[in-house]
């Protein structure tokens, strides 16, 4: 235990607590001490001494508080190895330094008068407290020097639910020990007791001891503070103990006594033991004989089963051809595959090489074609020209012939009139022909918009239907994934859930041998989720597929499918025989390091789904690999793994050793294991497919807007055209009404002459252009067919190879069902093979079973009779004597009594009685050396009360000399009371505990004051620590909690 008191008390060096003093509270007059005695004590001879040995165990180095109480920090305070004073004001932290000390080092709440929870010791607003106190741990005393060091810190934290930790650190800050049993165990080193008043002197209590008037309070008090109350307690536990004890060795000699009355007869019954010899020697000569009969009977039994395994085994020949004959077959089969199927992929690669050839084809036709078109505008608009000019020429022709005929007459008025309103129709009817060219024009654009706006319809309306169809299929997909949430079936079909209940009606009326599995993805797991996709692609029909084990139950199940399903496509059916083991494919199955197998990543708990699995897909032999990249590189290397045919990556690619597809399915349907991720991804897309079909349907509402505004205006612009061109008409006769009236002079013939002569110039020019172009047209005409012929040409050599594709996958598709069918055929026979190799091995497992029981049962009978016995009785009849024999010597044993069975329970009594004797002589020498014990002990507990307090005595006579006063103090141990005549106010006892720490210096003390000790003097063993004076608003916390 400490030397030293680590609160604010003193602990001297022979492990007795000296009192302390907490004076935070009480008024200063009542705690007023003069600077005089004050003065008187300092300057003491004791204190200047220097010559005393100071011990550093327990002595309290320092202190810090942390959000304890009202304060939001305190510290850290260094205090001194023997005198302390904490100076400070009301409120300034002087009961929450006390108060943190006790609790640091392991007192509870009620302890410090200041609460009755930890938690009430947080600070208002903080989450929690902490407080740390560093105890010197020098010397002789020093608690484990080689772990804490010369200081030991504690460290305490009191969170707001009043839960209390404790670290305890060595010198250099780490962390030893975070127990408060490590606590406790320093604390009893140290003698540092926190709940004695003797070392921890609180202001209630010292209220309490001051002002209590009962004589018995002040007699507990003293009991308490010398530890002689703990030492009455383990007494009274003692005697309580003791008392325990004697009334358990009183039931222990009521039990001896029944030891021994029941050893006594156990030896009487074992006395009167007979002798059983005779029938034991016959029993033993009938098992004997038993022995050699039962070899004998072993022997009958091998002849016939060697028998029928030689059968068995002439007979594996005929299995064996069997097999052989149609894994060639199956050989040939898959050989013939692979070369259609290489065919097959060459036709797609030569088809993939020729279409880019044919795009090119094609737009060079088209090419050709517009500039075709255009060269034939071109002869086109030179032949009307060419028209327009002869149609001129003709007009010249007779106008001058007439002109020549008719006779000159005088220009008058009218003339002159009939000129003007020519040369004004003939302005009207160039304006009108010009807007006639414009709204042909307009024509040509409407007729252009009006044609893209309906091609661009019918693109939407194709692109429209099929979103449609797609809208319908995820809201049929999603009502499915909803039906699923209470019944997974429905995400293999909406009429799954009724095939499977008449499946079981079926079999419950024994219509199937064996019933039906499937469909076999509702019975296979995933290890994985997320190679979800990857497997269903694998797998594809075969997860909605269901299993026969044979013709018969695939008869009943069509029959079942045909009344369940009434339109659409059917399940398909798997017929082989169910095994009750899954095949073994070590030999065939692929293994590598990362990636798992398709049968390795699947959870298949019915050996029959797995066979099914392993026949129709070889789903051994199937790697997955999440990572695409990661697959190709795996497959498509030199050294691709053993047994591996193919490989699927998490989003549905399959990849082989030499090429690679794409999976057109982006999602798992069955296999998914979040059946809500499912549904909100569906409803998510039917929103977006939603949201794409208003756009549609607002973009052709557009559309039929805009082929409909540019109909009307195509109307309306025919119209108008329809009536210039009327206009026109109109004029142009009007115009030759006035030119056939008109009489031209004849000084007009020379500019028609010149006129025509014009108009035949432009003629022949027009008609050079016009023979070029012809020609031109020809020449692109011909380079348009031949064009056009290399495009079909090309085209149909495409369409040639795609039929013949078509065919071939016909053809590989018959190909793949042979294969299948050969393969079950295979499969047939091997399973038919295995059966009969499992019953040969199941004979010669039996026969070698019998051969070593008949091995065994000739060393067990050589071992009961070394010589060997021809017995004529059967087994079963010397096993009828060998009973009754023993049925009568079980009843002649059943009157006397077991031999063994009497002999160990004599043997069971006698020990049992002998250890119970001993126990009860050991426990009564334990009673007796307790009674000795407790009364040496309780003489020794008077002695040193009545020591303690005869000293109690003297030193409160000496103090109360010492100051010129005078008292008594009377111990009444008989009643527990304590008289003390005189109750001195605190000044006198303050006075003398300052006198005594003057005295002893190799003490720590630690008063606590709100007096100023300004007037002390300097000196090495007294040192005084002034607090802070707290806010107004932290003071009235402080003082509202105290």
């Amino acid at each position: 235990m400490s030397k030293r008191k680590s609160t604010t008390g003193g602990v001297n060096t022979n492990k007795r607590p000296r009192p302390t003093v907490d004076e935070d509270e009480e008024d200063e007059e009542e705690q007023h001490v003069t600077e005089s005695d004050l003065e008187g004590l300092v300057l003491s001879k004791r204190f200047q001494c220097t010559s005393d040995v100071v011990s550093d165990a327990g002595i309290v180095k320092s202190i810090t508080l942390k959000n304890f109480m009202c304060h939001s920090l305190l510290g850290p305070f260094a205090f001194g190895s023997n005198v302390n004073f904490v100076v400070g004001n009301n409120g300034s932290g002087k009961s929450a330094i006390l108060t943190a000390l006790i609790v640091a080092l392991g007192g509870n709440a009620q302890a410090t008068n200041r609460g009755s929870s930890l938690k009430g010791f947080v600070k208002e607003g903080e989450s929690a407290a902490e407080v740390s106190i560093t105890l010197l741990n020098q010397g002789r005393d020093a608690y484990k020097l080689e772990v804490y060091g010369p200081a030991i810190t504690i460290d305490l934290r009191i969170t707001r639910e009043g839960l209390r930790t404790y670290k305890l650190r060595n010198k250099s800050g780490n962390v030893v020990s975070t127990k408060k049993e490590e606590l406790v165990s320093i604390l009893d080193n140290f003698n540092i007791q926190v709940n004695n008043p003797v070392s921890v002197l609180t202001q209630e209590m010292s209220k309490y001891f001051l002002h209590s008037k009962g004589e018995g309070d002040k007699y507990k008090f003293f009991l308490k503070a010398t530890q002689l109350d703990q030492m009455r307690e383990d007494f009274v536990y003692i005697k309580a103990t003791k008392k325990i004890t004697m009334e358990k060795v009183e039931e222990y000699g009521e039990c001896l006594k029944e030891l021994k009355r029941k050893y006594h007869e156990k030896a009487e019954r074992y006395k009167s033991l007979a002798s059983l010899s005779e029938m034991q020697t016959n029993l033993e000569d009938l098992q004997k004989q038993m022995a050699w009969a039962l070899v004998a009977e072993l022997e009958r039994e091998l002849e016939p089963l060697k028998e029928k395994l030689q059968a068995n085994r002439r007979s594996t020949e005929k299995y064996d051809e069997k097999v052989n004959e149609w894994k060639s077959k199956v050989e040939e089969a898959e050989q013939e595959y692979k070369q259609i199927q290489e065919q097959l992929e060459g036709i797609a690669l030569q088809v993939q090489e020729l279409q880019p050839k044919c795009a090119e084809l094609k737009a060079e036709a088209q090419k050709r074609n517009n500039t075709l078109k255009s060269c034939e505008f071109t002869v086109k608009r030179c032949r009307n020209n060419l028209l327009d000019l002869e149609k001129d020429k003709a007009r010249l022709n007779s106008r001058i012939k007439d002109l020549t005929l008719s006779i000159s007459q005088t220009i008058g008025a009218e003339s002159q009139a009939r000129k003007e309103h020519m040369k004004q129709i003939t302005t009207e009817l160039e304006n009108i022909n010009l807007q006639i060219s414009t709204l042909g024009q307009q024509i040509d654009q409407f007729e252009h918009a009006s044609s893209l706006a309906k091609e661009e319809k019918a693109k939407m309306k194709r692109e429209y239907d099929a979103l449609n169809k797609s809208i319908e299929a995820n809201r049929r997909k999603l009502q499915t994934m909803e039906s699923s949430r209470s019944n997974r079936l429905r995400r293999f079909g909406e009429h799954m859930p009724a095939l499977l209940n008449a499946i079981e009606e079926a079999y419950r009326k024994g219509h199937f041998k064996h019933k039906p599995r499937g469909p076999l993805g509702y019975l296979i797991g995933l290890k994985d989720p997320e190679l979800a996709l990857a497997v269903e692609v694998c797998l594809k029909f075969l997860l909605v597929a269901f299993a026969c084990d044979n013709y018969e139950d695939e008869k009943v199940l069509k029959g079942l499918m045909s009344r369940v399903y009434t339109a659409g496509q059917r399940p398909t059916i798997i017929t082989s025989q169910f095994l009750q083991h899954v095949h073994d494919t070590r030999k065939r199955a692929v293994n590598h390091p990362q990636y798992p197998s398709v049968l390795q990543a699947l959870e298949i708990e019915d050996p029959v789904v797995a066979n099914c699995l392993i026949d129709q897909r070889r789903i051994e032999s199937v790697l997955l690999i999440k990572n695409r990249t990661d697959a190709r590189r795996v497959m498509q290397c030199r050294n691709p793994p053993a047994n591996c045919t193919q490989a699927f990556s998490k989003d549905g690619d399959q990849i082989y050793t030499n090429r690679n597809y794409s999976s057109d399915q982006s999602r798992a349907i069955y296999l998914s294991g979040d059946v809500e991720e499912e549904i909100r991804h569906l409803q998510r897309e039917l929103e977006n497919q939603k949201g794409q079909e208003a756009r549609f349907q607002q973009h052709m509402r557009k559309l039929d807007e805009d082929i409909s505004q540019n109909e009307k205006l195509l109307r309306r612009v025919f119209m108008e055209q329809r009536a210039a061109k009327g206009k026109a008409t109109k004029m142009e006769l009007d115009l030759k009404d006035l030119q056939n009236v008109e009489e031209p002079q004849s000084q007009d013939l020379k500019p028609l002459e010149e006129d025509l002569q014009e108009v035949v110039a432009k003629i022949s020019s027009k008609r050079e252009e016009y023979e070029e172009a012809k020609i031109k047209m020809a020449n692109l005409k011909e380079d348009y067919e031949k064009a056009d012929q290399e495009y079909k040409q090309h085209k149909e050599r495409i369409s040639t190879i795609t039929e013949e594709a078509d065919s071939i996958k016909e053809e590989l598709s018959k190909i793949d069902q042979e294969v299948m069918k050969c393969r079950h055929h295979k499969k047939h026979y091997d399973d038919k093979r295995s059966a009969h190799l499992q019953n040969i091995q199941a004979l010669e497992a039996q026969l070698k079973s019998k051969e070593e029981n008949l091995a065994a049962s000739i060393a067990k009978a050589s071992e009961i009779c070394p010589e060997r016995l021809e017995v004529c009785r059967t087994a079963r009849s010397i096993d009828s004597e060998i009973n009754r024999l023993k049925v009568k010597i079980t009843t002649q044993q059943k009157q006397q009594g077991d031999t063994e069975e009497i002999v160990r329970e004599f043997h069971e009594a006698s020990e049992n009685y002998k250890t119970m004797s001993q126990q009860m002589k050991c426990l009564n020498r334990f009673i007796q050396t307790l009674d000795k014990d407790m009364n040496f002990r309780l003489q020794v507990y008077a002695d040193i009360r009545k020591f303690l307090s005869a000293r109690c005595k003297y030193y409160f006579n000496c103090m109360l000399a010492q100051r010129g006063y005078t008292g008594s103090m009377t111990f009444d141990h008989k009643n527990e009371t304590l008289t003390i005549s005189d109750m001195v106010n605190r000044r006198i006892s303050m006075d003398m505990m300052l006198k005594v720490a003057a005295s002893q210096r190799f003490r720590q003390f630690i008063f606590l004051t709100p007096q100023n000790m300004s007037s002390l003097p300097v000196s090495e063993t007294i040192r005084i620590l002034r607090l802070k004076d707290p806010d107004r608003g932290q003071n009235n916390a402080q003082r509202s909690q105290d």
